[in-house]
């Protein structure tokens, strides 16, 4: 897959390009845990009286993940730096939930602390950028490194050109589903959904006292707005315009929260998830809870290791009535505070990580998105050494079936994500009327864009 093959990134760029003084870094970034609901936590570990030597990498994943392969990646990896640096990096890990969800960073961040080395989503760049705590990388990652990664992925981590966050992974939305629940229920492969009225069909077909026909994630969180965006996007909706104005209040917008108020209303689909939430297969899927369950590309490895014998498809995400495909790509990314012990070594362990031309970083990715991982990979280097992993298996049909229909997860602010957040659960959960709620919504996302005075919203 060349460059020019790979998904582009649509939506303006245009919303607050004027930059205008900005609130204070404390008020944003503390402004964005109170918006994440839930009382400040206690924040271990941003002392500033730890060793000078030693920089602190905050994420989900080691040393107390639950996912092996991905525990020896990180482990490593931080091996292989402190190997070969006199700066040290100590991995930090902070349970999934409480990282995407809770205000753990957050608080961190607004106390004055906060790690040296965190990882975030494009859904959250705005709140840490615009808040003053991101490192400028680009000095660090030569020109070849930079030009390897396509403008469709990077461009969410960039401001003014300089980029801020070097991504690890790209991670489209699919579909998946369980073949024995297909079976049991008289269908097969030929009944898989095209439609979102097929969807339903189906779904309520396979839905029985001990099982539900589809999940989609019910918990209010940057994945739950994540997992949402190409339903809006598909029958032509969006969250604004491109002169930065609201562009809620439309009919995509308004069917895409229907259907998914209309899967919980049927009984097809269910009010809470197991497990850690929509983005957890293994406990869903896997289990039998659900016959489809709608998740990303990293469902493939935590299948493989959680549940080996589970045989299951996936599909494209079904289509509404006169609407055109497309996914969602997301997808974390390494990023330095800038206002850490040590921005330099800090920002140096970022591009010798993940964004130099290095034969070891370049299969770092590739590992990643592999081995520990089922990814896209983010560079065009390791797309191309990874070949045989993504032409093969379930992998195959991502990237070719999935992966050429993505559109970048949009970033936004904290004010933003919540009035979204904020639509979809009064609509999903709570039983309010689609095309109201998005007239509400609208409006007070009209109120905030007309203010807004930070980076690009993308």
């Amino acid at each position: 897959m060349s460059n020019d093959d790979m998904p582009r990134i649509s939506g303006s760029a245009n919303a607050g390009s004027s930059r205008l003084l900005l609130p204070s870094r404390r008020s944003v970034l503390a402004g964005g845990a109170a918006l994440i609901g839930g009382a400040a936590l206690s924040a271990p570990y941003v002392s500033r009286a730890y060793a000078a030597e030693t920089l602190k990498f905050w994420q989900f994943y080691a040393p107390g993940g639950t996912v092996g392969s991905q525990v020896t990646w990180f482990e490593q990896m931080v091996k292989s730096w402190n190997d070969q640096n006199e700066v040290k990096v100590e991995l930090v890990y902070v349970p999934n939930n409480e990282y995407m969800n809770g205000s753990k960073l957050q608080t961190a961040f607004a106390s004055g602390g906060g790690p040296d080395l965190f990882i975030i989503s494009p859904g959250d760049f705005l709140r840490y950028y615009n808040g003053g705590v991101l490192a400028d990388l680009t000095p660090y990652i030569d020109e070849a490194a930079q030009k390897d990664f396509p403008e469709s992925v990077i461009a969410n981590r960039k401001v003014d050109g300089k980029i801020y966050g070097i991504p690890m992974e790209v991670e489209p939305m699919a579909m998946y589903y369980s073949i024995k629940a297909f079976e049991d229920a008289g269908l097969n492969e030929n009944d898989v959904p095209k439609t979102w009225d097929q969807l339903l069909e189906v779904a309520k077909k396979l839905t029985t006292s001990d099982r539900f026909g589809v999940l989609f994630e019910t918990q209010p969180g940057y994945y739950q707005n994540f997992t949402w965006y190409p339903f809006m996007w598909q029958g032509g909706g969006d969250f604004q315009t491109s002169e930065g104005k609201s562009a809620f209040n439309s009919p995509g917008t308004v069917q895409a929260l229907k259907l998914w108020q209309d899967a919980v209303n049927s009984g097809a689909a269910p009010r809470k998830p197991l497990g850690g939430g929509g983005w957890d297969v293994v406990p869903n899927l896997g289990s039998g809870y659900c016959a489809m369950q709608n998740v990303g590309i990293w469902a493939i490895a935590a299948l493989r290791e959680g549940a080996p014998d589970f045989k299951y498809g996936i599909f494209k995400l079904p289509q509404p009535a006169g609407g055109k495909y497309v996914t969602v790509g997301g997808g974390w990314a390494f990023v330095a505070n800038a206002r850490g012990k040590q921005v330099e070594a800090a920002s140096k362990f970022c591009a010798w990580a993940l964004g130099s031309m290095a034969p070891d970083s370049i299969q770092r990715v590739v590992d990643w998105c592999t081995v520990a991982k089922s990814d896209m990979p983010p560079r065009q280097s390791a797309l191309e050494k990874g070949a045989a992993a993504f032409n093969e298996g379930m992998m195959k049909v991502f990237s070719q079936e999935i992966y050429p229909g993505t559109r970048a997860e949009p970033r936004v602010p904290p004010q933003v994500y919540k009035i979204i957040s904020d639509a979809i659960q009064a609509t999903q959960l709570n039983g309010q009327d689609p095309a109201k709620v998005a007239e509400q919504a609208s409006a007070q996302l009209d109120g905030f864009l007309a203010g807004y005075s930070g980076a690009p919203i993308l």
